[in-house]
């Protein structure tokens, strides 16, 4: 058989090749889209761990973002695919959810502290389910860690952060920070997530596992406004501390549902020779 032969049938097999894989693309695409496969793939994600209605709903307020990123980057047609990975996040939620520790029935003021990631969803919409819960699992794992150690309670996972008590409010900002530092040293697939925390001090009412009020209100729009690495706190936390320990800053702040006379400080750590207040 000549060159030309051989030269011609590799062509016609790299074309055949390439029929095909279009062939299976275009009936992957079908086959995502099948009624069938869809009812089945809800049918999966109703019996998940993550489909149990005793979940409070604000603890699946940012799984709730993440699985919108998830239906954004799929589109709005039927996905099996879509379906599966939204039962992937729900999930993965649910199991965080169960794995907290026992929240201490505790009487008193506490410090509420709430963290999340700043610019995850940007990220997310680009970085592929797996990344997102491999970013979502390693960062919860580090922040869960640091706040147990210090004494801390994780009341609740919020998809890409966490609500914890603490009883003392130096302490509460300590863990803040340290959990701050812990998150940015991780890296996936290139990117470096960034926590922002708030914290609040008051006396919430306990219910069951959980903390409710206008204090989770208020700890929780101070954490709103924080930016990429930063810790805010409110006026109370900082007087159930030594304010000498801290570098701040007063922030201007104005949040729906919390007080309008409530101060809110940018705080750091403070070593010796540092001035007390932030340029």
């Amino acid at each position: 058989m000549s060159k030309a032969s051989d030269g011609g049938d590799i062509a016609s097999g790299s074309a055949q090749v390439r029929r095909g894989a279009g062939r299976l693309g275009d009936f992957l695409v079908r086959a995502d889209g099948s009624e069938g496969l869809v009812r089945a793939a809800r049918a999966a994600r109703r019996v998940a761990p993550g489909a149990r209605p005793d979940i409070d709903p604000e603890r699946l307020r940012h799984s709730e973002r993440i699985a919108g990123l998830i239906a954004q980057a799929r589109g709005e047609r039927p996905s099996a695919v879509r379906e599966l990975a939204l039962a992937a996040v729900e999930s993965w939620q649910a199991l965080v959810t169960r794995r907290r520790p026992d929240v201490p029935d505790v009487s008193g003021p506490v410090t509420i502290l709430f963290t999340d990631l700043v610019g995850f969803s940007t990220w997310a919409l680009g970085a592929g389910d797996d990344a997102v819960l491999e970013l979502l699992h390693q960062v919860n794992e580090s922040s869960t860690e640091i706040i147990n150690r210090r004494g801390g309670s994780v009341t609740k996972h919020l998809g890409d952060g966490l609500m914890a008590v603490f009883r003392d409010g130096a302490v509460a900002i300590e863990a803040a920070h340290e959990a701050g530092v812990a998150v940015s040293a991780i890296t996936i697939d290139g990117y470096r997530p960034a926590l922002r925390a708030g914290l609040h001090t008051g006396e919430p009412r306990h219910v069951g596992d959980d903390y409710l009020g206008v204090d989770v209100n208020i700890a929780a729009r101070v954490a709103d406004a924080a930016s990429a690495g930063e810790v805010l706190v409110t006026e109370a936390t900082l007087a159930a501390t030594d304010e000498t320990k801290y570098i701040k800053r007063r922030r201007r702040f104005r949040a729906k549902g919390t007080p309008k006379d409530l101060v809110v400080y940018a705080v750091l750590p403070r070593y010796d020779g540092e001035p007390d207040e932030l340029d």
